[in-house]
C-alpha cells in the first residue's frame, strides 16, 4: 500500500497522470530486468509505449532514452507525448533531450529515481 501513496504523492505534486505513471514504471522495469543504471520508456501519438535498457556494448553505446525513442520511430510512431528515464544517477543530457525533442517537441520529459519518485519535468 505504500508504494500506491508514493505514486498518488507524486501524481499529486506533479500533476502526472495515470499514462505518465506507467511509463515510469515501464522504465523502472526495463532497468531492474537487465540491472542497468538507465532505463527508459515512451508513448507515441497512439499510446504505444517502448521500453529500453542503456546498452553498453565495445562497439555500441546507447542511452536507455535515446534507444526507446529509436523503437518507437522505427515501429512507425509519427510523434512522441511523453519519455520517462529511471537512474539514480544524472538526469538525462542535452543529446537525450534533444533526441526526445526531434521525435516529439511537445513531449513532456520526466526524470525519476529508481525508486520512481520524480526528480525533474521538463516541460516542452
Amino acid at each position: 500500500m505504500a508504494r500506491a501513496s508514493k505514486l498518488s504523492a507524486v501524481n499529486e505534486a506533479h500533476d502526472l497522470g495515470p499514462e505518465d505513471e506507467k511509463i515510469i514504471t515501464l522504465a523502472r522495469a526495463a532497468r531492474a530486468r537487465v540491472g542497468s543504471a538507465e532505463g527508459a520508456a515512451v508513448r507515441d501519438e497512439t499510446g504505444r509505449t517502448y521500453a529500453a535498457a542503456t546498452v553498453a556494448l565495445p562497439s555500441l553505446q546507447l542511452s536507455a532514452l535515446a534507444l526507446a525513442v529509436a523503437m518507437a520511430v522505427s515501429s512507425g510512431a509519427s510523434s512522441l507525448e511523453a519519455a520517462a528515464m529511471v537512474s539514480d544517477g544524472q538526469p538525462p543530457g542535452p543529446a537525450d533531450i534533444a533526441t526526445v525533442r526531434d521525435a516529439g517537441p511537445g513531449a513532456l520529459i520526466i526524470h525519476a529515481g529508481s525508486d520512481g519518485a520524480v526528480r525533474h519535468i521538463y516541460a516542452p
